[in-house]
């Protein structure tokens, strides 16, 4: 019995069609306004943060100066960047160790999906001596052959009358020799 009924779609294709392409140009809005907003917020701290140069009307020293002082804020904020890039690295470092140390007290570790690769013993020899094995080996030619008529002449087939061994049972001779039989165990 089968539980499972497929349902039909209460939506026709052309209408799962337009809902679709009518998302699809949602996303696309919705991801040009986002766009713009970051452009926006860009321009809004650049404006806070650097002050508009005027160089007009400046003289050679005053523009001198000028370049002097900007190398100056470049190199104080290279040094700022090359810190915090540090500061990341170290704690990338560590959360890594942390990781670590926390799989390594769990006792879980994530295991690979392994494959099964077939793999002829010449392959496997190669594989575990690299270069030493020379030698083809074919696990085949050292096993022993064995034909059918050797292990029929081996085991010798002894047929007797089940009847006699019946006849013996019978009777009271042969609850007797049961019951003896089961006796005797239990004495010794």
């Amino acid at each position: 019995m089968n539980f499972r009924r497929e349902r039909k779609s209460k939506i026709t294709a052309s209408r799962k069609l337009l809902l679709k392409s009518l998302m699809l140009a949602k996303a696309k809005e919705q991801w040009e306004q986002e766009q713009e907003d970051k452009q926006g917020e860009k321009q809004r701290y650049l404006a806070e943060r650097v002050a508009p140069l005027h160089i007009s009307g400046l003289s050679l020293a005053q523009l001198q100066d000028l370049c002097r002082e900007l190398h100056e804020k470049i190199d104080v904020v290279d040094e700022e960047r090359y810190d915090i890039e540090a500061k990341c690295n170290h704690n990338t470092r560590e959360i890594k160790d942390l990781k670590l140390k926390v799989l390594d007290l769990r006792g879980k570790f994530k295991r690979p999906p392994l494959r099964r690769v077939r793999v002829s013993a010449d392959a496997m020899l190669r594989a575990l001596l690299g270069s030493k094995h020379k030698v083809s080996m074919d696990l085949r030619a050292n096993l022993k052959s064995v034909k059918k008529e050797d292990t029929e002449k081996e085991r010798p087939v002894e047929v007797g009358d089940w009847r006699k061994n019946v006849e013996a049972m019978s009777g009271m001779e042969g609850r007797k020799k049961m019951f003896d039989a089961a006796k005797s165990p239990t004495a010794q």
